[in-house]
């Protein structure tokens, strides 16, 4: 089977797009239908300040094309408050909190870790242990949700379909071959996160496919990407299509001869929303990748230069990024 390629943006509700990426007008509850239909998926990060609802998911379900995937950022709770200690019970509750609703359109979940937590194998590896590999698995784990929670939940699949897992990391400790040999044992993806150098960069494959999250060219969560970049990641991503890795990746680990040539998936995601960035540069990595992508009539661009990096205006009040984890 063929390797599909994901190009999408982190969220979509931000007030900054509004009359930029979104048409003027546009009702906030039709940003999601409208977005779904110019790339074809979005990270969903609500999940990670708090559990969702079986409606809410069932409604992103409904608002989204066929073909349309969500990748699920799995909750704070689980790896920044508990730091992964006696995680079952909360893990039991996230599964069930909606996430079925999602059904043939449910991707990759993430699970980002701050960057204070240490590689500790022994915590990660009875982790990893616990992650459902199907839905009919998250399903089962599901059932064991709190009492509190009866009558918001879903905690039967309307299918058996694989169910995927990322690691972001944002820690050094965590840049050793011990990591990366574990992530391979578990079948779990290491995050290719581009964080204008503020955290470390990893590209080896652990698993039969690969997540990349763009969070900035040159500075965290700001700079947009240029052409040059963007040819850049399109030409890694082909790489990583098609097994294959570019001659210059970032490796910590020795390549994995087992998998070498085996098509795997790519899902990407912009997450350098602070200047209205992550969509447009969405939608140029795919149209760079062959997708089909939307188009930004230009005069809602303002008359914004093609040099984002330097010259992209502020549109309404920028969102504070010191204190939020993405």
């Amino acid at each position: 089977m063929p390797a599909r390629l994901r190009i999408g943006i982190s969220g979509w509700t931000y007030a900054p797009w509004r009359g930029v990426f979104y048409p003027e007008g546009l009702p906030q509850h039709r940003e999601l239908h409208y977005a779904s239909r110019q790339l074809n998926s979005i990270e969903l990060n609500g999940s990670f300040y708090s559990l969702q609802t079986p409606s809410s998911y069932r409604k992103w379900y409904e608002d989204t094309p066929d073909d349309f995937v969500f990748s699920v950022k799995g909750g704070r709770f689980i790896t920044h408050m508990r730091r992964l200690r006696d995680v079952r019970l909360p893990l039991a509750n996230f599964f069930a909190s909606g996430l079925l609703e999602l059904k043939e359109k449910l991707g990759p979940f993430l699970w980002q870790f701050p960057p204070n937590f240490k590689f500790d194998a022994a915590r990660f590896e009875a982790f990893f242990k616990l992650l459902p590999r199907t839905t009919k698995q998250m399903a089962r784990l599901a059932l064991e949700h709190e009492a509190r929670m009866k009558g918001k939940t879903t905690v039967k699949a309307d299918a058996d379909r694989p169910v995927r897992h990322a690691v972001e990391i944002r820690h050094d400790s965590f840049k050793t071959p011990e990591f990366v040999e574990l992530l391979r044992e578990h079948d779990v993806a290491i995050v290719v996160a581009d964080t204008a150098g503020k955290w470390p960069l990893m590209e080896d494959l652990t698993s039969d496919f690969s997540y990349v999250r763009l969070h900035g060219d040159e500075q965290l969560y700001v700079s947009g990407y240029t052409d040059e970049a963007l040819d850049a990641w399109a030409k890694r991503i082909r790489a990583w299509a098609k097994g294959s890795q570019p001659a210059d990746a970032r490796l910590v680990a020795a390549k994995e001869k087992s998998k070498s040539g085996k098509a795997r998936d790519v899902f990407v995601y912009f997450d350098n929303d602070v200047k209205v960035r992550s969509p447009m540069d969405a939608m140029n990595l795919a149209r760079k990748l062959g997708l089909p992508g939307g188009s930004i009539d230009p005069s809602r661009l303002h008359g914004v230069s093609e040099h984002p990096r330097t010259s992209w205006p502020a549109v309404g009040r920028k969102r504070a990024t010191k204190t939020k984890t993405r």
